[in-house]
Parts: C-alpha cells; structure tokens; sequence
C-alpha cells in the first residue's frame, strides 16, 4: 500500500505559490476585459430571458 501524507505546510505553500504564479502572469488589461465580457454575457442571458418569458406569455393567451 502507498499511502501519500501531505501536511498542512506543504498544502498551503503548493496553493500560495500556484496563485502567485497565476497572479504574476495575469495583466490589468486582462482582467479589465474579462470583467467586460462578463457583464455583457451576464446583459445578454437575461435579456434573453425576459424575451423568452414575454414570448412564452403571449403565446399562452
């Protein structure tokens, strides 16, 4: 049987450096866009979703 042990230490130092790298590697830019793309996703699904709730009202009548 092997059984690997990993204490506490070694887990919060592999989480701490994976995020450093990803957050050394990220540009502003990046993320500015990616906040864009997000609310003009979250606009459109709802927008959606009222249409659909408008349609389906007005084809129930």
């Amino acid at each position: 049987m092997n059984q690997h042990y990993f204490d506490n230490s070694t887990k919060a130092g592999t989480i701490g450096g994976t995020m450093l790298t990803i957050l050394v590697n990220i540009h502003g830019a990046d993320l500015v866009k990616t906040g864009i793309l997000a609310a003009v996703g979250a606009i459109v699904s709802f927008s959606v979703t009222l249409f659909l709730k408008f349609l389906i009202k007005l084809f129930k009548k």
